[in-house]
């Protein structure tokens, strides 16, 4: 059965569409509008109130936390400082991720972990003989990300100018609509951006703290198909689109490690043990045999391909999760996992697995794509990600008054 965030008393009447979808068994809106438009340039633009509270959520406590999370993670948790947040995958024995999230240290012995699938059991399992309690606390919290240009305004007139300076990856605490909260500066766009969690009684007074303070800077609640336009910009990969997750894949060339995902900036190798490691070792001295990259599509080949059959190019107005050919001459040489045409960026981009002897920025590609019913090979060049990467992600300027 479905259930219902602790913000649906306030979603569910905004959804105009009625377009909800299924998230970690919950309903989460794909759109409150009849068409995403306004929802994406919310938060590009200026602002945009997105409910997360599908997100797993773990409280893992205890003296032995710490050593807990850094035998699991492939980030280094012993630097972790307190009220920082720590974004980073976690693999199999193998060196395979089997998911990622956010890792936030509350305090010296206390972590929360999100996730995107449920990981309680492995969880449990990888902490046998160690001081320290899981709990799964997806049901307690409710998450709110607010993602946009003028978020730091709203947070400012919302919670009383407590995360005025909070730092990229950071965590502090305060009070919104007369309730308690915790504030992360994180999110999923790739843009200025928060996340605010609170216990699920509190959701109401905090949804309408926010939407109050946001009301003179141009807010609205976004779904899920802005987000994920939003999010390919970012070149952020998500779990069962861009990579399967090891645990699920049903043979071995469906999995992928952190340095075929582009993760290997997460990768600690100087930690002295953690699940994984040895693969990973091996794995970086011969080096990966596939790699994520971006691809821009060449919009003058795919214009041309529209003109043999007397049409415009036909670009799609959502983002897309299709595997979809890439082709160096007439081989294959990799795939397409998610893509969008960007309204900001005025391009036509995706996220694409390749091998790693292709994978080299600059490199000239091509990629399939369906014209008229017929199967076509339209250029593309391979770019760095993000495609989107704004200073405000990470700057902490004055904020206006």
């Amino acid at each position: 059965m479905l259930r219902t965030t602790p913000f649906h008393s306030r979603t569910a009447p905004l959804s105009e569409a009625q377009n909800w979808r299924r998230w970690s068994g919950y309903l989460a809106a794909s759109s409150y509008e009849l068409h995403h438009d306004r929802e994406y340039w919310a938060i590009r633009n200026s602002a945009a109130l997105i409910d997360v509270s599908p997100l797993y959520k773990y409280g893992i406590e205890g003296p032995d936390a710490e050593r807990f999370l850094d035998r699991i993670v492939t980030r280094d948790v012993t630097k972790c400082k307190l009220h920082q947040v720590l974004y980073t995958p976690w693999c199999d024995t193998d060196g395979k991720v089997m998911d990622d999230g956010t890792l936030a240290r509350l305090a010296y012995d206390s972590f929360r972990l999100t996730s995107a699938e449920p990981n309680l059991r492995w969880l449990l399992d990888n902490a046998l003989g160690m001081d320290v309690s899981i709990r799964d606390i997806t049901d307690d919290l409710a998450a709110l990300a607010l993602q946009g240009p003028t978020a730091r305004r709203i947070l400012h007139h919302a919670a009383d100018g407590v995360a005025d300076d909070l730092g990229f990856f950071r965590h502090t605490t305060g009070e919104i609509g007369g309730v308690p909260v915790e504030i992360t500066r994180t999110g999923y766009t790739g843009d200025l951006g928060y996340e605010i969690w609170t216990a699920g009684d509190n959701a109401e007074a905090l949804w309408d703290g926010i939407m109050e303070a946001g009301d003179t800077h141009l807010i609205l609640p976004a779904g899920m198909l802005a987000l994920d336009i939003a999010r390919v910009e970012a070149g952020l990969v998500l779990i069962g689109v861009d990579y399967v997750p090891a645990h699920r894949a049903v043979i071995e060339d469906r999995k992928s490690s952190p340095f075929e995902l582009g993760l290997g900036w997460t990768v600690k190798l100087d930690k002295k043990s953690f699940v994984g490691r040895d693969a990973l070792i091996a794995e970086k001295e011969r080096g990966p045999e596939w790699e994520l990259r971006g691809l821009e599509v060449n919009w003058d080949s795919l214009k041309a391909l529209y003109g043999l059959v007397g049409l415009p190019p036909q670009l799609p107005s959502e983002g897309w999760r299709t595997s979809v050919p890439v082709y160096s001459g007439n081989a294959q040489i990799g795939y397409a996992t998610s893509g969008c045409w960007s309204p900001l960026l005025k391009k036509y981009i995706a996220l694409a697995h390749l091998q790693s002897r292709y994978a080299r920025i600059g490199t000239d590609l091509s990629m399939e794509v369906t014209v008229e019913h017929h199967r076509k090979k339209t250029k593309v060049q391979v770019v760095e990600t993000p495609f989107f990467n704004p200073d405000r992600k990470r700057s902490t300027p004055e904020v206006p008054r």
